[in-house]
């Protein structure tokens, strides 16, 4: 395992007074974790080092390719005062996928795991208390070769920055709306849909911004080659329950592995529900929606967990789901699923971590 130098920071920040204010993204603790990358070393320099800018060429590739992946993930309080993550040897799992497909080195998952504990062991303090706000961990990886010409860079920087963050439903757990789009693409079988990378998530705005000016919230993308099978929503997977069974979209390249959703799907078929993990044609889900079968729908992500859906709107047809209410497994879900995020329920799947 590499060494990890630590250099702490002399200049501590106020932690934020109120901690029901806190918003997303906007506030960074004390420290972050810096790695290098050249041919000639491999990774390498692995350190702690106060938060702060870095050193950057306006030729670096990442800003001309789009050579970057990152992830998401989130350190919580529990209520004995412990910190705990989430499966984050998954989210360091799929960084190396989204690693391999847009050609950066990969690294050890498990000095990765090891730096992110040091990290939070130092910054401990910036992990919130207040029921629902958690620290927001960004990991992400840069090509930083200082030179154009499209093709992988030869070095990068690998960085976790934090963030504490508010509780993502200030309101409570209310349905969202959401508009089916029929135009723009965002992913296709054979491109970076599966892997987290910022190009999917630009490629997304253009219809973000259509959907929002028709009044909903996030968009529902279907396939990018013929229009015809549900694929995501925004940033999160999705799931809809027909009947008795509980369907989402199967995992075919342009879909990104969300942790969440594979979490969703061992809970539901822990508790006996049918679960299917296959295509599903915007058809078929209108038809079940005429035929009175489609009695829930919600998205998943580290971001919201569950975001149940009481509103769809495909061309003209506006869909009302569950009378635009939280449906009871959505509603069951959201509880036993933040439950062992916090430490507040039983963890009987082995998905805590924690950071001692």
């Amino acid at each position: 395992m590499l060494d990890l130098k630590i250099e702490l920071s002399a200049n501590r920040k106020a932690k934020p007074a109120d901690e029901t204010k806190l918003g997303f993204g906007k506030i960074f603790t004390d420290h972050m974790f810096v790695m290098d990358y050249d041919q000639e070393n491999g990774w390498h320099d692995a350190k702690i080092v106060p938060f702060g800018p870095v050193p950057m060429s306006p030729a670096m590739t990442c800003l001309h390719y789009s050579q970057e992946v990152f992830e998401g993930m989130k350190a919580y309080r529990a209520p004995d005062g412990s910190i705990k993550l989430f499966r984050p040897e998954e989210n360091f799992k799929r960084l190396n996928v989204s690693c391999d497909r847009i050609c950066i080195p990969q690294f050890d998952e498990a000095f990765a795991l090891h730096a992110l504990v040091e990290l939070l062991k130092i910054d401990a303090d910036w992990v919130p208390h207040t029921d629902g706000a958690s620290l927001y961990i960004r990991p992400f990886i840069i090509g930083t070769e200082d030179a154009l010409g499209a093709h992988a860079s030869t070095t990068y920087k690998f960085f976790i920055i934090m963030s504490p963050s508010g509780a993502y439903y200030a309101t409570g757990l209310n349905p969202v709306k959401i508009y089916v789009e029929t135009k723009y693409v965002r992913a296709v079988q054979g491109g970076t849909g599966f892997a987290k990378t910022g190009g999917n998530y630009a490629a997304s705005l253009k219809a973000q911004d259509v959907a929002e000016e028709e009044g909903y919230s996030q968009v529902l993308w279907l396939d990018g080659v013929e229009h015809k099978y549900v694929s995501e929503v925004g940033a999160m997977n999705v799931f809809f329950v027909l009947g008795d069974e509980v369907v989402t979209p199967e995992l075919d390249g342009s879909i990104l592995a969300g942790i969440t959703r594979k979490s969703v799907v061992e809970l539901l078929k822990s508790w006996g529900y049918r679960v299917s993990e296959r295509r599903l044609s915007i058809d078929e889900l209108v038809k079940a929606y005429q035929d009175g079968k489609l009695k829930e729908a919600f998205g998943t992500g580290t971001a919201a967990v569950i975001s149940p859906i009481g509103e769809l709107k495909y061309k003209d047809l506006v869909m009302e789901i569950n009378h635009n209410e939280i449906g009871e497994l959505s509603q069951k879900l959201y509880d036993n699923l933040t439950g062992i995020q916090w430490g507040k329920l039983p963890d009987p799947f082995g998905w805590s971590y924690d950071v001692k």
